[in-house]
C-alpha cells in the first residue's frame, strides 16, 4: 500500500509497505479519513522538532484517523469486523495512574506511543491499532467526523469541560482555527447564547459567522479588547474565556476580557503569555485553567453528545484530499 511521510523538510516522501497485520489485542481498520493537525505541520512536516523518544521516529504520518475495522487479532474483547472506530491518537501503557484515569495522553512510561509519531498513522489504507484505542462511531456520525473527534474537538471538549459551558455564559474565543471555530460550535452545543470570536485573519472571522457559530467576531487590533467588552452586559466582560492561538497577546487579550470572578482555559499550545496577577487575575478572582488534549472516556461521551445535539464537526472542513495529494493537503 502506499503511506504518506514527513521527512521534515516541508515534504511529502510517498512509499509503498506492506499492509499491517494486527497482532493480539489488536485491530487492522481500513482508513476512511485522517485530518491533519497543526502539532503535525510544526513539528514534523517543516522540521522534526521532538526529542528522546517523544521524537517522530520515521512512521506513516496522521494522527487523527477514523476508520472501520476490517480484521481482529487474537483476544480482542469489545470491537469486531465492520464496527466504525475513531482511534484515540496516543497509545498508552494502560497500567500507569494517568492512563488508569483515560488519559494516555499524559502517560509517562517509555512504551507510550502517539499514533504518526513512534508508530504508524493513518496517512495510508490501512492501520493497525490497539483495540483499547478505539472508540465506537455510531452511523449517525460521518467518517470526517470521527477524524475531527480524534483529537481536535476532543481537545476543545475537555477544555470546556474544565471551566464550564452553559446558557448563563458569555463566551469569547481567540484564535478561529479548526480548534477555534470547533470550540465556538460546542460552546453553543453546550447551550452559550453570546459567542465572540477573535482572529488576525478576516476569512476565519467570516467563516464563523456564516456558519452561525459566533454572534460577533473581530479581527484582532489595538482597540480589541474595547471591542469584545462592548458587546456585553454593560461591558464587563465574558462569564468564560478560551485562547485557542498559543500567542501572548491572544492569551492576554482572553485574561483581561474575563468578568470577575470567571474562568479562562489555555488550549492553543506554545508561545509565552505576560500578565500582571493582582491587576489581571487576582484581584478579579479569576481562575485560569491548562488543558491538554482529553481522555478516552470523555471522547466516548462526546460521541454520543454529537449525536444528540445533532451536530457535525465534518460541517468546518473547507478542504479535502486524496492521499495521493497530500503533499498538497500540507502547504
Amino acid at each position: 500500500m502506499k503511506a504518506a511521510y514527513l521527512p521534515g523538510n516541508s515534504t511529502v516522501e510517498f512509499r509503498e509497505v506492506d499492509v499491517p497485520q494486527p497482532g493480539p489485542g489488536e485491530v487492522l481498520i481500513k482508513m476512511k479519513a485522517s485530518t491533519i493537525c497543526g502539532s503535525d505541520i510544526r513539528a514534523i512536516y517543516r522540521e522534526h522538532l521532538g526529542k528522546g523518544p517523544e521524537a517522530y521516529q520515521n512512521k506513516i504520518a496522521g494522527h487523527e484517523p477514523c476508520g472501520q475495522i476490517v480484521a481482529c487479532g487474537a483476544n480482542t474483547k469489545r470491537f469486531k469486523e465492520g464496527d466504525r472506530v475513531v482511534i484515540y491518537h496516543i497509545s498508552g501503557c494502560g497500567v500507569c495512574n494517568d492512563c488508569r484515569r483515560g488519559y494516555m495522553i499524559s502517560c509517562s512510561s517509555p512504551t507510550r506511543q502517539a499514533y504518526g509519531w513512534q508508530r504508524d498513522g493513518g496517512m495510508a489504507p490501512y492501520l493497525v491499532a490497539e483495540e483499547k484505542d478505539c472508540v465506537w462511531l455510531p452511523d449517525e456520525l460521518t467518517y470526517t467526523d470521527g477524524a475531527q473527534i480524534a483529537c481536535g474537538f476532543g481537545t476543545v471538549y475537555e477544555g470546556l469541560e474544565k471551566i464550564g459551558i452553559s446558557g448563563n455564559d458569555a463566551v469569547l474565543v481567540v484564535g478561529l482555527g479548526p480548534v477555534g471555530l470547533a470550540t465556538l460550535m460546542l460552546a453553543r452545543a453546550l447551550g452559550a447564547q453570546h459567542l465572540v470570536g477573535v482572529d488576525t485573519i478576516q476569512e476565519r472571522c467570516d467563516l464563523a459567522l456564516e456558519l452561525g457559530l459566533a454572534n460577533h467576531t473581530f479581527v484582532s487590533g489595538t482597540d480589541t479588547l474595547e471591542q469584545v467588552m462592548a458587546t456585553t452586559y454593560q461591558k464587563k466582560g465574558f462569564e468564560k474565556t478560551v485562547d485557542c492561538s498559543g500567542h501572548t497577546l491572544g492569551r492576554q487579550l482572553c485574561i483581561r476580557a474575563t468578568r470577575k470572578w470567571g474562568k479562562m482555559v489555555m488550549i492553543g499550545e506554545g508561545g509565552t503569555v505576560e500578565f500582571n496577577p493582582s491587576a489581571d487575575i487576582i484581584h478579579d478572582q479569576i481562575t485560569i485553567y491548562g488543558s491538554w488534549v482529553t481522555n478516552v472516556w470523555r471522547m466516548e461521551e462526546l460521541v454520543e453528545r454529537l449525536v444528540r445535539w445533532g451536530i457535525h464537526p465534518e460541517d468546518l472542513v473547507t478542504h479535502r484530499f486524496s492521499l495521493d495529494e497530500a503533499d498538497k493537503a500540507t502547504s
